[in-house]
């Protein structure tokens, strides 16, 4: 097993910075400027305020909050001091374990040795390819500490969807683990890249590959640490500092342009609606939602270390370690996807005495009905069952429903500081419209990125003018200020949770020889949500069958991307007048 030891300087350095760091926070804190807002005209002020400028659109359920205005990094780390001797990260297989004290030291331990060894700069991109280890917050606060900027990067892509990744976010230094190195190497191949690979041993046996670095070299403390090293740059709390993938509203993914402020805000929204006190008995949380994953990263990974729970670490869904980090670990909070939520009211040995202590379970991600929430409720009625909505592009959270909610349906009412309206579909105008008349739902509130990198376009598209980002969702809210989505505009399909662009799929399949036109649309999937489906035209005199074409696609993207809705084959794709794809009329044709 590889432990990380306490070190005693080290840590009495860090929580003298932590100090400084909340004595910053403190001094220069700005209170939010949103406009005043007139009373509303509903039965229900608590939650909804009109304004005649453009209509119903203000929402909060609590008292504005002070944006933290510090670097990421210096939030997180803020009250570490009151958890040091606390177990911060454990992994579920090995046991391998930090303590926040640790946790710290070996942070600041990785952000020296990336800036002097690496002369990596202010600014630059590093990318972490990780699954969920209990490493992965000190490697993305310590990248944060040498002033870089992370992207982080689904561990199962394939080598060309990395190199992608790489390429357009200018990476400069890789995380990754082990076993992927192969896949890494390949990825700089392709991204005509010389990276260094700062490989993870996942177990103690494994071997570290030829041509890696070793990853405990760099983030292990040791006495030649010269914290007095670390270059203190001139970080303003609006830089960038975290860079995800999304496929925003429609089209290849892009890269998200979210500053400190946003992170830091968001996890201020999320512990303000579901608060909790370390201090007096810490939340231990399974942490098997993916921290590359915008829901993992934020509200997880970073939100929960800054408030001193014990994040038990998975490193992939698997029933067993999740009802070993339920029970073994008495697990009293859960965030999770509805698949997961599924999987729990479904299988025969998740019970109540399977995790005894569960209190809050937050699902998130994709819709899950009103019928599965009383489901999962009925078999265990002692736990509390939430909703959040939001998107990459916020950070993610905008929504969330309150402690106590019974409208299952409803994904809840705006975190504080935060703004929506409802926008008419069919006209130019877009003032907001009032309850119970359904339209595209924008956002907009300090959580909300800067735009895509180097997609002015992209970026354009998906704001309305006054800084309203568009969500590509239907949605209305009532009288009483819960909003309801019913539809997606955009033509994203969630498998699992995680986004897939039509148009990543469809440029793919018009790579094969065979292959003249391509469509790709979601169908109905009773465990993943939606699943990927494809209308093929084939070139003339070709034939090819739905093994060779499903095949084709599997080799070339991550497991949730593959058909597994199916293939069809037809003479030609349908398409309106300017040449847009149907796939509502596909949808409808090929659903079943």
């Amino acid at each position: 097993m590889i432990r990380t030891p306490t070190v005693r300087l080290a840590s009495q350095f860090i929580r003298s910075r932590a100090a400084s760091s909340r004595s910053i926070n403190t001094n220069n804190r700005q209170q939010n400027t949103a406009a005043t807002v007139q009373p509303n005209l509903t039965s229900n002020d608590k939650f909804l305020h009109y304004t005649n400028e453009e209509g119903y659109y203000r929402s909060s359920s609590s008292e504005p909050l002070a944006i933290p205005n510090v670097p990421l990094d210096k939030y997180v780390w803020r009250d570490v001091k009151k958890y040091e001797n606390s177990v911060a990260t454990v992994d579920v297989i090995t046991g391998r374990q930090y303590t926040y004290a640790e946790l710290r030291d070996n942070s600041a331990a990785l952000a020296v040795r990336l800036q002097m060894k690496f002369k990596l700069q202010q600014g630059d991109v590093v990318a972490v390819c990780m699954p969920n280890l209990p490493e992965y917050p000190g490697v993305v606060l310590g990248a944060i500490e040498a002033g870089l900027t992370v992207t982080t990067v689904n561990p199962i892509y394939t080598p060309e969807e990395i190199a992608r990744q790489l390429t357009f976010s200018e990476a400069k230094f890789i995380f990754g683990i082990a076993k992927g190195y192969d896949t890494l190497k390949e990825a700089c191949k392709l991204a005509k890249k010389d990276l260094p690979i700062a490989c993870i041993r996942m177990f103690p046996n494994e071997t570290l590959p030829d041509g890696a670095i070793d990853f405990f070299e760099l983030f292990k403390y040791s006495d030649n640490v010269d914290f007095n090293q670390l270059k203190q740059y001139d970080i303003s709390p609006n830089d960038l500092v975290m860079l995800p993938f999304s496929s925003g509203t429609t089209g290849l993914p892009k890269g998200v342009m979210l500053s400190h402020n946003n992170i830091a805000m968001n996890c201020e929204q999320v512990q303000q609606a579901i608060h909790i006190d370390c201090t007096q008995k810490q939340e231990v949380l399974p942490c098997v939602l993916p921290f590359f994953h915008i829901y993992g990263l934020s509200v997880i990974m970073l939100s929960k270390i800054g408030q001193g729970a014990k994040m038990v670490t998975l490193p992939q869904f698997k029933p067993e370690d999740l009802m070993k980090a339920l029970h073994e670990y008495r697990a009293t909070m859960l965030n999770l996807v509805p698949p997961i939520a599924l999987f729990m009211t479904h299988h025969p040995k998740v019970t109540p005495e399977t995790c005894p202590e569960l209190n809050v379970v937050m699902s998130g991600a994709a819709p899950i009905s009103a019928a599965d929430v009383e489901r999962f409720l009925k078999k265990f009625p002692n736990t509390n069952f939430l909703q959040g909505y939001g998107m990459t592009e916020s950070s993610p959270v905008v929504h969330l429903t309150p402690l106590g909610n019974t409208r299952y349906s409803s994904i809840g009412v705006l975190t504080a500081n935060t703004e929506a309206k409802i926008v008419s579909l069919d006209a130019d105008n877009h003032t907001g419209l009032g309850p119970n008349q359904p339209g595209e739902l924008c956002v907009r509130g300090p959580q909300v990125m800067a735009g895509y990198l180097k997609n002015e376009e992209a970026t354009r598209e998906t704001f309305y003018p006054g800084g309203w980002l568009r969500t590509g969702d239907v949605a209305y809210y009532d009288e009483d200020g819960y909003y309801y989505i019913t539809d997606r505009m955009k033509e994203l399909i969630k498998v699992k949770g995680f986004q897939v662009p039509p148009a990543e799929l469809e440029a793919i399949l018009r790579d094969h020889p065979k292959i003249v036109e391509a469509a790709v649309f979601g169908i109905p999937h009773p465990v993943n949500g939606e699943a990927p489906k494809a209308l093929v035209v084939l070139r003339p005199n070709m034939e090819a069958t739905e093994e060779e074409i499903y095949n084709y696609v599997a080799e070339r993207v991550a497991s949730y991307k593959k058909l597994e809705g199916g293939i069809v084959f037809a003479s030609e794709v349908p398409k309106n007048p300017t040449g847009k794809i149907l796939r509502k009329v596909l949808k409808e044709k090929y659903s079943s």
